[in-house]
């Protein structure tokens, strides 16, 4: 999850990666900046500061006037010290020394944790190729499983949020495959080495003390508290900010419980979530559609929005060839460009992004949901024959392109519709196809004039 949302997107032909920051390392939940609009190649899940919870939480009465500090067992002295200073500061914002103590017991400064945090790797994976996995044959057929498994839960939980069953169950599987990954790390371990570290230690730092209200608030124990080596915890991931401010107890049994092997509590909370955050029941989350020939890249913009039936006056039409209903305003996307899947997106796009804002995630949380209603695969085509750039090649390609005087607003490493339409314009300037496609061909031109 995220903050603000949590991060952002790819648009033309974007790179998209598996491992990241905040769930476990396997889920497909793709990583982007806050604010960036697009992919970025190292960043954490964040979900909105908290607001209200859904539920209110009954602190326990802190049981123990010890002011001792517990020993926690690190090589690193220095993470001693961060503990020592941190016990006070988690003291001033209400949490008790017996719950302190007892979530530091045993921690150690984990190395791992930092290595994993400074070595995500550039994106490589193009678009398709994120689809692809995200609704393989495996998972669609694992969803309608668990969708036959859990159907009463999921029929109440449909029937309180108004959220489609499908979609809670798309973003169950795209965030820990229907729960066989939810993580194994200890969170508190996790968290306190990366505050301690630095880097984000501010954000890391206020997920901790979210953790250990969590633990004082009694919905786990320490030991149960377990996550990805970000913090991510549970069936959907959330993180303990998001985690206080949206899970809700559906179970009834006194506590939010997104950690055990009944899932309700995390898909409940998970569509409680959506629902915060305005969704539509019975709109789709985006149509695949057909766009006319020469229509503008220009024009997929998601601010640029109008009503089904005038994008039908343009040529814009399902797959089917009629008009799409009209669910509500939408906007184009064109995530390969012009020669790949043309989407017509609504209102619902953009509350999935809240989850996750990033556009790959969300087409495939809104895809895979169709699949597992029993929706066809995506039909057009995907441009799948070039050999696409790395980050670092993406930001050169913008400068140079900026440097010739093509129309770049941002040196960002991030290929949105601007992008890519300064690579046409500088491909129709040389003379060959204007396909827009962020290939080691157009760097190779740029770099050869």
């Amino acid at each position: 999850m995220k903050n603000g949302g949590v991060w952002s997107a790819i648009v033309a032909m974007l790179s998209v990666a598996v491992a990241h920051a905040a769930p476990v390392e396997t889920s497909l939940r793709p990583q982007a900046r806050p604010g960036s609009g697009l992919i970025s190649e190292a960043a954490v899940m964040v979900i909105d500061t908290p607001v209200s919870s859904l539920r209110p939480v009954a602190r326990p009465a802190d049981l123990s006037n010890s002011s001792n500090v517990i020993q926690v067992s690190t090589s690193n002295s220095a993470f001693q010290r961060w503990i020592d200073g941190f016990r006070g500061r988690a003291r001033a914002q209400g949490i008790s020394s017996r719950v302190f103590d007892q979530a530091f017991r045993g921690v150690r400064y984990n190395t791992s944790v930092i290595q994993k945090d400074r070595n995500q790797s550039e994106f490589t994976k193009q678009i398709w190729d994120y689809l692809d996995s995200a609704a393989n044959p495996k998972r669609v057929q694992d969803g309608q499983r668990m969708l036959r498994r859990y159907s009463r839960a999921l029929n109440a939980i449909e029937r309180r949020y108004g959220v489609e069953k499908e979609v809670v169950l798309a973003v169950w599987g795209m965030e820990s495959s229907y729960g066989d990954r939810r993580g194994t790390l200890p969170v508190i371990e996790s968290l306190a080495t990366l505050a301690f570290d630095g880097r984000r230690g501010k954000f890391f730092e206020s997920q901790l003390v979210a953790a250990l209200k969590i633990l004082q608030a009694g919905d786990v124990t320490p030991g149960n508290m377990k996550g990805s080596w970000a913090g991510a915890m549970g069936h959907t991931q959330f993180i303990p900010t998001s985690y206080e401010a949206y899970a809700v107890d559906f179970t009834g049994d006194g506590k939010r419980d997104i950690w055990s092997d009944d899932p309700t509590d995390a898909l409940a909370s998970t569509a409680a979530y959506l629902k915060r955050f305005g969704w539509t029941k019975g709109q789709p989350w985006g149509v695949e559609v057909k766009v006319p020939r020469g229509f503008s890249p220009g024009r997929a913009k998601r601010s640029n929005t109008a009503m089904p039936s005038y994008w039908a006056t343009q040529g814009v039409v399902g797959m089917h060839g009629k008009p799409i209903r009209d669910f509500g305003s939408a906007s184009i996307m064109l995530p390969a460009g012009t020669r790949g899947p043309a989407f017509m997106v609504f209102d619902n796009f953009r509350v999935i992004e809240r989850y996750n804002n990033a556009d790959a995630y969300v087409i495939g949380v809104g895809h895979l949901s169709d699949r597992i209603k029993g929706g066809p695969p995506i039909q057009a085509s995907w441009p799948r024959g070039y050999k696409p750039l790395s980050f670092n090649e993406k930001k050169e390609l913008q400068r140079r392109l900026k440097r010739k005087g093509f129309a770049i607003e941002k040196i960002d490493g991030l290929i949105g519709p601007n992008t890519v339409g300064a690579i046409q314009a500088f491909q129709r300037s040389i003379g060959v196809k204007a396909d827009g496609h962020p290939s080691q061909t157009v760097l190779g031109h740029l770099r050869r004039r």
